[in-house]
């Protein structure tokens, strides 16, 4: 029960400041990886660190940049294509620059020589 209040209250922060948080980027300087993680990625991973969910670290060790796209964009089927049994992250819809931004950063968070 307390795993569902965790999930539930977590998925609320993501939607609150996927609301608040996604403004237009068409007149900005262009985008971070950083601004990018802390608009959207932060109430649940953290770049070394275990949070609710796997730390960039990890993640970067382990996919290539176009699982880390489609595992934002589309994280139920890609879930299950990894084979895990339930997923509890949203999908995301990033603009492109979001998402290369993000993607660029999070592996950057790749150990050295993998």
């Amino acid at each position: 029960m307390r795993k569902e209040i965790i999930m539930m209250l977590s998925a609320l922060l993501l939607m609150t400041t996927l609301l608040w948080g996604a403004a237009d980027q068409q007149n900005k300087e262009p985008l971070s990886g950083q601004k990018v993680f802390e608009t959207y990625c932060w109430g649940c991973h953290h770049q070394t660190a275990v949070a609710f969910g796997p730390p960039f670290s990890e993640i970067a060790s382990r996919r290539s940049a176009d699982e880390i796209r489609a595992m934002i964009t589309d994280p139920a089927n890609v879930s299950k294509t990894f084979g895990y049994k339930r997923n509890a992250m949203p999908p995301f819809r990033l603009s492109e620059a979001e998402l290369e931004a993000i993607t660029r950063y999070i592996l950057s968070f790749r150990p050295k020589g993998k």
